[in-house]
């Protein structure tokens, strides 16, 4: 589990929101909602239920949690802090991105899965997930907390960070349900594809610069096609 990202924004989270420096916008607050609900989901009461149906159900509540935290994310309506505090819960929780329902089409996007050992298929290391969960919910819930009316948002700066990264960048498209298609980004001078890419991030647009020196903000990419290929920092 990647959570170096996930240490360092939860604690400037907190600092910020304590500090009043913070004061979420309302979008901001709805997604924050939104991830609460799957931080703070109770696992199913199952009759009968074996420690096997329990991770099974343990790896769905973190994989749904993944999934709507990529899809605020993504959605671009969230201040860069909170963009910032979001792909680092994705990193986090990146092993739980196929397991245990994988996407069923192969062009799916695929950030990452456990790897095979000799007695089988990897699983994800699912009471570390589950560790994260109480300190997350304490940072999430005061995210989501309803401001008083006649409050102003405050967004703090975040700063912008610059990464090289050696690799292919893929753009996925979903046009129908269980329908995807895949498409690797180029350079639109050149053409490359494998970079090395100088990645710019200011929380607000991404940008891709090409070894040939053309620098393109017109990439399409999501920030989780870019945020969860990139090393740890």
């Amino acid at each position: 589990m990647q959570t170096r990202s996930l240490t360092r924004e939860v604690g400037r989270a907190r600092h910020l929101l304590s500090a009043g420096e913070w004061r979420p916008a309302a979008a901001d607050s709805e997604a924050a909602a939104a991830v609460l609900d799957r931080l703070a989901a109770p696992l199913p009461s199952r009759r009968g239920a074996t420690g096997r149906t329990a991770a099974v159900d343990r790896d769905r509540r973190l994989q749904r949690l993944l999934r709507t935290t990529l899809h605020h994310l993504d959605a671009g309506a969230v201040t860069p802090p909170a963009a910032a505090l979001l792909a680092a819960v994705a990193r986090a929780f990146l092993p739980w991105h196929a397991t245990p329902n994988p996407p069923r089409a192969a062009a799916a996007p695929r950030y990452g899965t456990p790897a095979e050992t000799a007695d089988g298929p990897g699983v994800p290391p699912t009471e570390a997930g589950e560790a994260l969960l109480p300190d997350l919910i304490a940072v999430f819930a005061a995210l989501a907390s309803t401001s008083v009316p006649v409050t102003v948002p405050l967004t703090p700066p975040v700063e912008p960070w610059q990464v090289l990264y050696a690799g292919c960048f893929r753009r996925y498209r979903r046009p129908d349900f269980g329908v995807w298609t895949a498409e690797t980004v180029g350079c639109p001078a050149c053409g490359g594809k494998g970079g090395p890419w100088t990645v710019t991030c200011d929380w607000r647009v991404i940008s891709l610069g090409c070894p040939c020196g053309v620098v393109t903000h017109d990439h399409g990419l999501a920030f989780s096609e870019v945020w969860l290929l990139l090393p740890d920092r």
